[in-house]
């Protein structure tokens, strides 16, 4: 933000990509070539000849795990309006609540800390108390409440009061739902499993600015937020159903 205020968005770019230059050096210099061991390098070898970077066979047999699709797509549902609503945040920052620049800077900052604060100080003591299934139905149940107030906010400040609670349901819905999926599938899926857990995020950024985008500019701020909180709620109901339908059967 400053430095595209005093300096221009030509110097930005530029800082921004010796930064990226810098970041390239480091990994060149101190990341290794290869972070196995002798031994799993020979012992891998034929195994690596037989699998393919993308495979739509290894994903489906994934999916073919108990519990395994269920959970993923409750991951895609569920972060998908939310996703949406972070792709277009610089759109609505600057076009909503005309703020500058430097004010959209400050504001990303913001966030950034309440993200480390969430994430390293209260996630941790959380899954540590209470069970998976219960930590879901919270982290579906507080984007919920987050997207209704979304549809209502008019302020930065009622903006940025919601970011906290929506960055917590966010966090706290990517680590459980990976740690669901992880347990779900053998020891030696786990990274396949985790690679397409990451792949969730890519398909939102895809997708998101095109449907983000229509709805901001046709109906408004407001069907973003109503949409996750329709959208979440739905989940949520369905959830807390399933998982009362089990405990009976237990």
């Amino acid at each position: 933000g400053h430095l595209n205020t005093r300096y221009g968005e030509t110097f930005t770019a530029c800082f921004g990509a010796a930064g990226s230059a810098f970041s390239l050096l480091l990994v060149l210099n101190f990341i290794p070539k290869s972070t196995k061991t002798e031994t799993s390098r020979s012992n891998g070898r034929s195994e690596n000849q037989n699998k393919k970077v993308f495979s739509v066979g290894e994903i489906t047999r994934l999916m073919k795990f108990p519990g395994v699709l269920r959970i993923f797509l409750i991951k895609v549902i569920t972060g998908l309006p939310s996703g949406i609503f972070q792709v277009m945040f610089s759109i609505i920052a600057l076009d909503f609540f005309k703020l500058g620049p430097e004010e959209n800077g400050y504001l990303m900052a913001y966030f950034g800390i309440v993200q480390m604060v969430v994430q390293g100080g209260v996630i941790g003591r959380l899954t540590a108390r209470l069970s998976e299934t219960s930590l879901l139905l919270l982290s579906i149940a507080v984007s919920s409440v987050v997207g209704l107030a979304q549809a209502y906010m008019q302020t930065v400040f009622q903006l940025c009061v919601t970011v906290t609670p929506m960055i917590f349901s966010l966090s706290l819905l990517n680590v459980i739902t990976d740690s669901m999926l992880t347990k779900s599938v053998p020891s030696s899926d786990t990274g396949t499993m985790l690679g397409l857990c990451a792949s969730v995020q890519s398909l939102i950024r895809t997708i998101g600015p095109t449907i983000g985008g229509f709805l901001y500019v046709n109906y408004g701020l407001s069907s973003i937020g109503l949409i996750k909180f329709l959208v979440n709620a739905a989940v949520c109901v369905y959830l807390f159903y399933h998982s009362k339908t089990e405990k009976q059967r237990d």
